[in-house]
């Protein structure tokens, strides 16, 4: 049997480079905000934007694309990480609670200098693992061994260190939880 599929709504497509000059750099920190290293960042980013072209077939206003933006990016992200093995998920529903209060109408400035201030903030250790997590994309076991600790440390530093971030980042941005 065959199913014929509905025809692609071609009114009005969006422009698709203004749509990436417009929502490049905010979706770039939105991925790095979720915990995507730089690098795997960029993928997600061309990633996002090549499923927008596939499913934009209409410019249904800047709210609605950047929501579907941002909701496609997160869920590659999420669905990068199951594929990798990992499960936890770094702080996703703070970001994403928060992002389009104030975030999305700087593109995360606001938020990155506060994050950027309060990981300045942390200690010693914790600092040393956010950075090599984060920034660098190491995993666990690679972090315990040049920190001097056991996985499960590391694995538990990490997650009070989001839990003080995210305080922090509260904190700095006015808002309580």
């Amino acid at each position: 049997m065959r199913v014929n599929s509905p025809p692609a709504v071609t009114t009005n497509p969006p422009d698709l480079e203004a749509l990436v000059r417009r929502h490049q750099l905010g979706l770039w920190r939105y991925l790095r905000a979720l915990g995507a290293p730089s690098d795997l960042a960029e993928d997600l980013l061309q990633e996002t934007f090549l499923v927008a072209m596939e499913r934009l077939h209409e410019d249904r206003g800047e709210a609605a694309v950047a929501t579907f933006l941002r909701a496609c990016a997160r869920h590659l992200w999420l669905r990068r990480r199951r594929d990798l093995g990992r499960r936890e998920v770094l702080m996703a529903e703070f970001v994403e609670a928060h992002w389009c209060e104030v975030e999305a109408a700087d593109d995360g400035e606001r938020w990155l200098a506060a994050l950027r201030h309060c990981v300045a903030g942390l200690d010693g250790k914790a600092q040393q693992a956010v950075q090599r997590a984060y920034a660098d994309g190491e995993d666990r076991r690679t972090i315990a061994a040049a920190l001097g600790m056991k996985e499960n440390g590391v694995k538990t530093l990490l997650q009070r260190a989001r839990a003080a971030l995210r305080e922090c980042v509260e904190r700095r941005l006015g808002r309580t939880s």
